[in-house]
Order: structure tokens, then C-alpha cells, then sequence
């Protein structure tokens, strides 16, 4: 028995337990006994030649034969499943499933990008994963996402991007800190401030160092966070400024809770960006959906903010 033998079934359980680690987990996920799930992976076992998973003390792993055959795992289940909604665009069925990666300040516009793209195709499925910049990409490298939401041009090879929005930067502080209605402010007079910023990986995180590198500025940073949620808590808090996306803040802005600081050179406008593998062709749902960005973003987003 060899690869060629095994059942699609049997990589999509292959597939669950390489993602759970878990034989106990990805037999509630899919309805079945443990037991069962084993004897499947025993089967794929024996027909790769190769134990694809082992224990190391409490902690099971993926061998380094797991390892390389989740990967063409995920390549043939995403091709099989291109397949299927390529099939269903053939018969005229406005229906499948759209994967879209965001990265963290994405989540601001999306839903009611999304919600509107969906009102006209009903029968659509639309699922999503969130990441910072870096991890958004990987998930585009690896065929996890079908098109990606960001606010920065991607410069990696075989990632083509389109600009759809404008896309501003702004300072934030409390209502009550001493320097909002100043007009004019330059980076010195935030020598003293302390900054709230994001993790290093993130776009946002990434603009940052650049406005403050190219005036030979170094800020004071107080908190690094992963959450534009925390840093817009921390920042009504009044633990320090932050310079955020304009889309992250507007309610908070509208309910008086942040002020925006008017410090040269800001906001700092960027693009929002749609951006999809060049190497994988888009199915005719996925380019009606970039399609739509393109046209009606920029409308849709200035509307909400």
C-alpha cells in the first residue's frame, strides 16, 4: 500500500490531528471515536511507510515525515475544495466559501465590507483568520487564506496587492492630556511622553519606526501590546499616547473617550490593501469579492467612519 492508496478521509483526519495534536480532540470535532480516529491514522501510517506522529514526554508531535506530508496535506484538501467551488461557479451557484486573513487593524472595516458583499451573495460562506502582518502572510504563503486585508504593500515575490482605500494614522491620547487642542506640535515636544505601541511584526508597529527613525526621534516606550484593543484601554488609562490606525478609534473619538493629537507630519496615509497569492488563480467567487473592494471600499469605509 502507498500514498496513492490512501482515501481523501483519511488525510482530512491526518490533517485535524496534526493541527489538534490530539487524537481525543479531533475525534469530538468530527463525530467519531478515538478509536476510529486511531485506526485511520495507523492506515495512513502504514501506507507512507513512516510514524507520523510521536510522544515526547506528555506532548504529542508530528514526526519529521508528519511534518512533510501535512504539508501536501493541505495542498491537496485546498485544491480538492478550489475544485468543488470552481465546479459549483460552473453551474451558476452563488455559493463557497471565502477565506480572508486580516491583520489586526483590519477587523475595524471588515465586517461591514464583508457584510455587504454577503447581503448580494447570500449563499457564500465566508471565514476568517486574524494575525499581525507577518503571520498574515505566512497564511498566505501556505494557502490558508484565499485574499488578505492589510495595511501595507506586501514586498515578498508572488503577492499581488491592490490598493481599494486610504488608510489614516493619527496620535491618541486621553481627553485630558495637556497637549490636545495645541496646534502644531513637533516630535519634541513628546520627548518626555510615554508611548503605547504594538508588537514588532505588525504593520502598525512597523510605520511607527519608521515616522520616528526618519526624524531622529526615540520614543519612550511603556507598553508593547498585540491588541489595539489593550493599547486604546491603556491610553484612557492614561498610561501613555499611542499612534494608531484612524479606523481602531473612531468610536472611542465620537464618544470623547480618546482625543487625537495634532503633531506634524500626521496623519500618516497609508492604502488599505487586497491581496491574494499571484501563483494560485482566483475562483470567480474570490474575484467578484476583490472586484468589489476595489470599487466599493473606499465608499463603504468612509461612510462607517
Amino acid at each position: 500500500m502507498t500514498l496513492r492508496h490512501a482515501t481523501v478521509r483519511q488525510l482530512q483526519i491526518f490533517r485535524e490531528a496534526a493541527q489538534a495534536l490530539s487524537f481525543a480532540a479531533v475525534a469530538r470535532r468530527l463525530h467519531l471515536t478515538p478509536a476510529a480516529v486511531s485506526f485511520q491514522i495507523k492506515q495512513i501510517e502504514e501506507a507512507s511507510g513512516f510514524p507520523l506522529f510521536e510522544r515526547i514526554g506528555k506532548k504529542v508531535v508530528l514526526t519529521e515525515a508528519g511534518r512533510a506530508l501535512n504539508e501536501y496535506a493541505v495542498t491537496i484538501l485546498r485544491a480538492l475544495d478550489d475544485a468543488d467551488q470552481h465546479m459549483a461557479s460552473l453551474r451558476g451557484i452563488d455559493a463557497g466559501t471565502a477565506s480572508i486573513g486580516l491583520v489586526s487593524t483590519a477587523k475595524y472595516i471588515a465586517p461591514e465590507l464583508l457584510a455587504r458583499f454577503q447581503a448580494d451573495h447570500p449563499g457564500i460562506t465566508i471565514s476568517i483568520k486574524e494575525g499581525n502582518r507577518r503571520q498574515i502572510l505566512e497564511f498566505l504563503e501556505r494557502g490558508e487564506v484565499d485574499l488578505a486585508l492589510m495595511g501595507q504593500p506586501p514586498r515578498e515575490a508572488g503577492v499581488e496587492a491592490t490598493p481599494f482605500a486610504p488608510h489614516p494614522t493619527i496620535m491618541i491620547a486621553p481627553p485630558s492630556h495637556p497637549l490636545v487642542g495645541k496646534r502644531y506640535l513637533g516630535l519634541r515636544a513628546l520627548a518626555k511622553e510615554r508611548f503605547i505601541v504594538r508588537e514588532e511584526g505588525s504593520g502598525t508597529r512597523a510605520l511607527m519606526d519608521r515616522y520616528f527613525a526618519a526624524a531622529s526621534f526615540k520614543p519612550r516606550i511603556a507598553m508593547a501590546s498585540t491588541s489595539n484593543e489593550t493599547i486604546k484601554q491603556a491610553v484612557i488609562a492614561g498610561m501613555g499616547i499611542a499612534l494608531l490606525s484612524r479606523h481602531t478609534v473612531g468610536l472611542e473619538l465620537r464618544m470623547q473617550l480618546l482625543s487625537t493629537l495634532d503633531v506634524e507630519g500626521l496623519p500618516l496615509m497609508r492604502q488599505w490593501f487586497v491581496a491574494h497569492r499571484e501563483a494560485m488563480p482566483l475562483l470567480p467567487l474570490h474575484r467578484q469579492l476583490k472586484a468589489f473592494l476595489i470599487e466599493e471600499g473606499e465608499t463603504i469605509i468612509g461612510a462607517a467612519n
